[in-house]
């Protein structure tokens, strides 16, 4: 991630533009949430939506597996992704705590707040944050993942935008809960488990569309992603295909080549 990315500025708090694409991010979200969805791809509409109407510079997203495990489901860039996966190999970072104490946790200025987490502020201002919002995905008090906002001004994400992508969270995690049998427990933590194996097919797919297309890991899942919402495919069954060698990489065309 550059700096200037890490920097761009944010919406403006109010208007009806941002009302209207605020109503169908929520809409897209509960259009997602049909029979056999696929987790990931729900996960990573709600990563994108954050971007785009609360103008953070990058978003990532955890979830446990049921069995004590955190895993990264989702994530707006590569960078974003080694560094949620470095707040794990580390047990520490504001996402973890967020899933520990099901409630947001927030950091106007992480370079203040180094005693906090001491390994986890210098890596993640050296990638150009400077704040960070986590939510938890909660449904009272059942907590299973936390959405992780950074940013690259040391102002944070303001209370009211923080409102709304506790609300976009909100979506996600009803729909991730919702069960119809008695064996809910059981269901949830398969259900989850599968998105947890989703992702590691799309890291996979990611890497060979980079090898194959001369592309960095971001334009890989661009593409990944853009291929799969043109043909009206799920992310992970097309990830699959590519893995296979069902889907030829240079049908999936990145944006962008590597720089």
């Amino acid at each position: 991630m550059s700096n200037a990315d890490a920097t761009r500025s944010r919406p403006a708090a109010q208007g009806p533009g941002r009302e209207q694409a605020l109503a169908e991010t929520f809409v897209m979200l509960a259009d997602t949430l049909v029979e056999d969805y696929d987790i990931v791809d729900l996960l990573d509409r709600l990563v994108a939506a954050c971007l785009g109407l609360l103008g953070v510079s990058a978003a990532g997203l955890l979830l446990d597996d049921q069995k004590g495990n955190l895993a990264v489901v989702a994530s707006s860039s590569e960078e974003t992704r080694l560094l949620e996966i470095f707040q794990l190999q580390n047990n520490q970072g504001p996402c973890l705590d967020c899933v520990h104490t099901g409630s947001a946790v927030t950091s106007a200025d992480l370079r203040a707040d180094r005693a906090r987490w001491p390994l986890f502020v210098p890596v993640a201002v050296a990638a150009g944050f400077r704040s960070v919002a986590a939510l938890p995905l909660r449904l009272r008090d059942h907590t299973i993942g936390g959405l992780n906002l950074f940013d690259g001004h040391t102002d944070p994400v303001s209370v009211a935008d923080q409102r709304i992508a506790q609300a976009l969270a909100d979506v996600a995690t009803i729909g991730i809960l919702q069960q119809r049998s008695a064996h809910r427990g059981t269901m949830l933590a398969e259900h989850l488990q599968r998105a947890l194996n989703s992702r590691v097919i799309i890291e996979q797919a990611k890497g060979v569309l980079a090898e194959r297309n001369a592309v960095d890991m971001n334009a890989a899942f661009e593409a990944l992603r853009q291929y799969a919402r043109n043909h009206n495919l799920k992310l992970t069954e097309l990830a699959l295909a590519v893995v296979r060698g069902d889907v030829e990489p240079g049908a999936i065309v990145p944006r962008s080549p590597a720089n």
